[in-house]
């Protein structure tokens, strides 16, 4: 069996990456590709440490959030059940954030090329086959986690996710790899036929 692709959806707070990333696997699924759903924080107990920290239930230095997100981003990959073992089995794995948040959140807070190196430098820490970025701009963004009716995250503020988008769209430049940056705006299907047409350029 072949190689399963992996592709990674990023995006600021409230782009839509939850409705997308499930789009999009029922479309790959109809087409008769095998596809698994992933996300980060990861439900290992340096998963869990890192929830409590961006809830706002325990406070941690940007620094600590960034070496945290390495470790779990490493048993992400390589732990049972982990990344490199679903795409052994041939299953295409769409994954919830990855490293590039590392690099727009932490690395806007603390020492950019620090977070880079343990990110990018990392040998357990694959590079993505294609970054789907969910471009919305920080309004309308902060307006639809508004709708959600739910406590707000530390990092959901306009002028957090202002910095943040801009910081994205600089680490997609400076790393070489292959992202499809996507209007987000708009209809869910509408969105969704954008994804779609950007992932079919990989297969």
């Amino acid at each position: 069996m072949s190689t399963g692709k992996f592709i990674v959806f990023e995006g600021i707070d409230g782009c839509g990456k939850s409705t997308q990333i499930k789009l999009l696997a029922q479309n790959l699924a109809a087409k008769g590709r095998s596809v698994q759903l992933t996300a980060e924080p990861t439900a290992t107990d340096t998963g869990k440490m890192l929830r409590e920290a961006l809830s706002g239930r325990v406070e941690r230095s940007a620094c600590e959030m960034a070496a945290l997100f390495t470790l779990d981003r490493i048993a992400h990959n390589v732990g049972k059940g982990g990344i490199e073992e679903m795409l052994a089995d041939g299953q295409d794995v769409l994954s919830d954030r990855y490293y590039y948040s590392s690099l727009a959140y932490q690395g806007s807070l603390c020492d950019y090329e620090w977070v880079k190196g343990m990110n990018v430098g990392c040998p357990a820490i694959r590079r993505p086959d294609l970054c789907i970025f969910l471009d919305i701009s920080p309004k309308e963004a902060l307006s639809r986690i508004g709708k959600r009716g739910e406590a707000k995250e530390i990092y959901e503020k306009e002028e957090t996710l202002t910095l943040f988008r801009d910081t994205f769209l600089r680490v997609f430049d400076s790393l070489g790899d292959n992202v499809a940056i996507i209007d987000a705006s708009g209809d869910a299907d509408e969105v969704a036929a954008r994804v779609l047409a950007a992932v079919e350029a990989i297969f």
